[in-house]
C-alpha cells in the first residue's frame, strides 16, 4: 500500500509513444487507466483532461510511417492509477 506515495502524479497530457514530447516515462512504471464519459478505455494512446479527449488507434488505417492513425474522441476525461 505504500505504492501511492511512490507514484508520480498524472500530467493533464500524457502520450503513451515516446517520440512524443508528452511521454512521460515514470508515469509508465504503474498502471494507469483512463475513463472516457464513465467508461473505461483500454485502447487510449494519448489524452489531454483539460481539452476533454483521448486519441485511440484506428483498427485498419495506418500513416506513412506505418504506424496506427489516431482517432481523437472527446468527453470527460478521468486518468487514474490502477
Amino acid at each position: 500500500m505504500n505504492d501511492a506515495k511512490t507514484q508520480p502524479t498524472l500530467p493533464d497530457h500524457l502520450s503513451g509513444n515516446p517520440r512524443s514530447p508528452h511521454h512521460v516515462a515514470e508515469c509508465f512504471e504503474h498502471h494507469i487507466g483512463i475513463r472516457l464519459n464513465g467508461k473505461e478505455r483500454f485502447d487510449v494512446e494519448e489524452y489531454c483532461i483539460s481539452e476533454g479527449w483521448v486519441k485511440i488507434p484506428s483498427p485498419k488505417a495506418l500513416d506513412r510511417r506505418g504506424q496506427p492513425m489516431l482517432i481523437k474522441l472527446k468527453g470527460t476525461v478521468e486518468a487514474f492509477y490502477k
